[in-house]
């Protein structure tokens, strides 16, 4: 009876992975942003809907984030960046702060090894953010991820972790002004574009951000992208927390993206 459920889930498991991808290559003959952003928000509210212990809640975002980044991959799009911790979360308990980096050190590696996801699709890795802030084993375990995956070109992957866009513009500020007062032709005028080349999202060669997709019915940018999110960037605010965020929740939303892409096409 057991093996009679097994082939039964497969096959189950097999039809809706077909029509998934059978959904996916309609959708990806239209117009696809370059650049998607998630906040990834909710985890703690569904894990006491549900009521799960706070690290798992957490646990199954990771599992939310691995699927969302392959049908992202799947629909081509070249960057996906996702806000996983954010510098003012290092005031949250130590418990919680701890069951995080542990999470991310565990999974950064798995997600980045032969085979796996970021291997398969040929996407690069780039841990956005304050990363000296982070614990030793963690620094490593991003440093050993990134490593793995530098020579991929096919797709980025951001995650943004510890990060906060106005540490961002300041840093690229900092950088801005240092560069300028070295070079040899004197102090050299800064505009728009030199501090946007001097981002740390630039710096990975990302481009700016198509869809900022924020999730669990809040509706604000939490210090998230800000500069990157000023020049047609589509908002679009989610009822579902991130854990159960998945393919019928984006659907809707690169849907809304192509009608609005084709209706500027028509005005022209």
């Amino acid at each position: 009876m057991s093996s009679v459920r097994r082939g039964f889930k497969w096959l189950q498991n097999t039809i809706t992975s077909k029509a998934r991808n059978f959904l996916l290559k309609i959708l990806a003959a239209g117009p696809i942003p370059k650049h998607v952003a998630f906040v990834m928000d909710g985890n703690r509210r569904y894990a006491r809907t549900n009521h799960k212990a706070v690290q798992q809640g957490h646990a199954d975002g990771f599992i939310a984030l691995r699927s969302m980044l392959e049908v992202c991959l799947r629909l081509n799009i070249k960057c996906v960046s996702a806000y996983a911790f954010a510098i003012e979360n290092f005031k949250r308990s130590e418990e919680e702060v701890g069951a995080l980096m542990k999470l991310a050190e565990e999974k950064l590696v798995e997600l980045c090894g032969h085979g796996d996801l970021l291997d398969e699709y040929g996407v690069r890795l780039n841990v956005i953010g304050r990363k000296q802030l982070l614990p030793e084993s963690v620094q490593k375990a991003v440093q050993r991820a990134e490593n793995m995956t530098r020579h991929n070109t096919r797709a980025i992957f951001n995650l943004c972790m510890p990060y906060a866009s106005r540490d961002e513009i300041a840093t690229a500020m900092e950088s801005c002004v240092r560069s300028s007062l070295l070079q040899p032709s004197g102090v050299e005028l800064i505009s728009e574009n030199t501090i946007d080349s001097h981002l740390m999202t630039s710096l990975g060669g990302s481009p700016p951000v198509d869809i900022l997709i924020r999730t669990s019915g809040v509706k604000r940018l939490s210090d998230f992208m800000l500069w990157q999110c000023c020049e047609n960037t589509q908002l679009q605010f989610s009822s579902t927390f991130w854990p159960d965020f998945g393919l019928f929740d984006f659907i809707p939303i690169i849907l809304d993206f192509q009608r609005k892409v084709w209706s500027r096409r028509i005005s022209v």
